[in-house]
């Protein structure tokens, strides 16, 4: 009896101290008219500039939270605030439900959400078992793509960089984990020389320091803004960025998207062109707290409401599809369900989907992914100035967003709405999307009236030199290969057939050193060097 006395006691104190999370919603803005009088006390004037452009009217949603508002919830007894979205007009506090619920008595209070869904409606929410895991005259620009060739080249990327379409004046926010090296590998020497990092924030940490975090962030700019002759030049070298760190690698946290949509309403306000993040939600640490599939209809999750209306400001906004295509729960995650944010699958070298792309459709059954560009075996810089490759959505969607930006700045007069339908209607699968490949790989130069896909009759091998594995991309019509690797020494030690659904050939037995390879197929023959690390 006094075991059961004991363990009751600590469950009551359990439900009664335990911290929970919320969104606190209000009911309107008090002070809205005088910020709609001076509008520069919201917003820089490029911000403005962007709206003008294109038609698009301040509203109520462009007004601060209420500081009255906000000084009252912080004062509160057992609140803390971590985050706020004027988008939305609320505030995201943590404390116990108790303190919580106290707050729905308060008179501009319109409604409170626990982020936990069983306070909200009292019954069992289901949990899933799979965890997401996480312009002056034009002038002739030949790059030195190197590696990074087939990435950009898939797009017909290098039309619009030949006619110097390389994402000068426009900016994009990266929103991610973590920029450490940006500041000083040489891959990013470009951006920092000509001073294109143009700002960025820690919102998990609430500090100026974005050159720390995970290396992700690092990852991800590097298909953009890297430039490292012959080896790797990202899509957009000459656009300007800002990084915000809104992710906490350490854990899975609803804080999250809350962190998401405060630093896109900061993007919006210093006029931002284009946000791109390789971030993704479904699953959360804490029980209750977890979404699931028919969340994905591009109106429930906090992060998805706010990518929206971060699209209906006049930004265009790329979201990785995720990386969920093995698991039990294939399907795209939170914001890449939005309606205008363009979901980004991956496929391999070959234009084939990666077997880990997410999938279609939204919950609501439109197509989803958008398009698809290269994130398998994507070549990337990491925080050191070391070029490799990498896997993931993570790195189809930057290399996806680097392209609007070029695109965006050849067609300078268009709207973000514009801009999106001609990237679909350039797509192969345009007139016949899926729930795989949505509407396919866009064609960036058919909207220069450049329809050469320059991958489609070039060859190329890589990563070279490389550490594990190579890869061959060769013309479509070539359905398959015959790849031979030879020593110095004219010795065979590696002989495969190869074909474009799985062009790749393992070298990780090889010894360092230079090799010799020979390629066949019908009615092409090449013959080149490889260097194994």
């Amino acid at each position: 009896m006094k075991y059961c006395f004991t363990f009751f006691l600590l469950l009551f104190f359990s439900v009664m101290f335990s911290q929970e999370d919320a969104w606190v919603y209000f009911k309107d803005k008090p002070s809205s008219q005088s910020f709609l009088d001076k509008p520069s006390d919201m917003l820089t004037q490029r911000s403005l500039a962007r709206r003008t452009a294109q038609n698009i009217a301040l509203d109520i949603a462009d007004v601060p939270v209420e500081k009255s508002y906000i000084s009252q919830i912080k004062s509160s007894t057992g609140i803390t605030v971590l985050a706020k979205s004027k988008w939305l007009n609320a505030l995201h506090i943590r404390g116990t439900q108790t303190n919580v619920s106290v707050l729905k008595s308060l008179s501009f209070v319109d409604k409170i959400v626990f982020t936990n869904k069983t306070l909200n409606t009292g019954k069992k929410v289901n949990q899933n078992s799979t965890v997401q895991t996480k312009n002056k005259l034009k002038t002739t620009i030949d790059y030195a793509y190197g590696n990074s060739a087939n990435q950009i080249q898939m797009l017909n990327g290098q039309a619009l960089h030949k006619q110097n379409y390389t994402g000068s004046g426009k900016i994009i926010a990266v929103l991610d984990a973590g920029f450490p090296g940006v500041n000083t590998a040489q891959p990013f020497q470009n951006l920092q020389t000509n001073n294109r990092i143009l700002g960025g924030y820690d919102f998990v940490n609430r500090n100026t320091n974005f050159y720390t975090g995970d290396d992700h962030g690092t990852l991800v700019l590097s298909t953009m803004g890297g430039y490292k002759e012959n080896s790797l030049v990202g899509t957009a070298p000459d656009a300007s960025y800002y990084l915000f760190i809104t992710e906490n690698d350490a854990s899975e946290n609803p804080i999250e998207e809350s962190l998401w949509v405060e630093a896109a309403e900061i993007a919006d306000s210093l006029g931002v062109d284009i946000i791109t993040t390789s971030l993704g939600y479904f699953e959360f640490d804490k029980a209750g707290e977890s979404h699931t599939y028919s969340d994905m209809n591009g109106s429930t999750t906090f992060i998805s409401r706010g990518a929206e209306i971060a699209f209906n400001k006049g930004m265009i906004i790329l979201a990785s599809a995720g990386n969920e295509g093995r698991t039990p729960e294939p399907h795209i995650g939170a914001p890449a369900d939005a309606v205008s944010v363009l979901a980004i699958g991956s496929v391999t070298a070959a234009k084939v989907k990666s077997d880990f792309s997410s999938i279609g459709p939204s919950f609501d059954n439109r197509v989803k992914p958008d398009i698809m560009a290269q994130g398998s075996a994507t070549t990337v810089s990491d925080a050191s100035g070391n070029i490799g490759t990498a896997d993931g959505t993570s790195f189809s969607c930057p290399v996806m967003a680097g392209m609007v930006a070029c695109l965006w700045q050849a067609f300078p007069t268009k709207t973000n709405k514009e801009i999106r339908q001609m990237i679909l209607e350039s797509s192969d699968r345009y007139t016949a999307p899926n729930f795989n490949y949505g509407y396919g790989i866009p064609n960036f130069g058919a909207n220069l009236g450049i329809n050469d896909f320059v991958i489609n009759s070039t060859f190329s091998v890589f990563p070279n030199p490389a550490k594990t594995v190579i890869s061959f991309s060769f013309p479509e019509e070539n359905y398959s290969a015959s790849v031979a690797i030879f020593s110095v020494l004219g010795q065979k030690v590696i002989e495969k057939q190869i074909t474009n659904q799985n062009p790749f050939l393992s070298v990780e037995t090889l010894n360092s050193g230079l090799y010799f390879y020979t390629f066949d197929a019908d009615g092409l023959h090449k013959t080149g060097k490889i260097i194994k690390q």
